[in-house]
């Protein structure tokens, strides 16, 4: 399931995002989506969440469904 679809992404899903400041470190942060934030069905660098922390970033893989 890839991370660049938003009907694959839902609140509480458990997924690893890239924040905008670790886009060039590629460095993944993990947690909960609590909020989607793209309204698109299909973003091809990957749907923008909150996650529970509140941090934001794209999602780069989903961990668990």
């Amino acid at each position: 399931m890839p991370g660049t679809i938003r009907k694959n992404i839902y609140p509480g899903l458990y997924v690893a995002i890239v924040q905008k400041a670790d886009q060039r470190t590629g460095k993944l942060t993990q947690g909960f989506v609590q909020d989607l934030l793209t309204s698109k069905a299909v973003h091809p660098r990957g749907i923008k969440v909150r996650l529970d922390t509140g941090e934001v970033g794209r999602v780069q893989h989903i961990l668990q469904k």
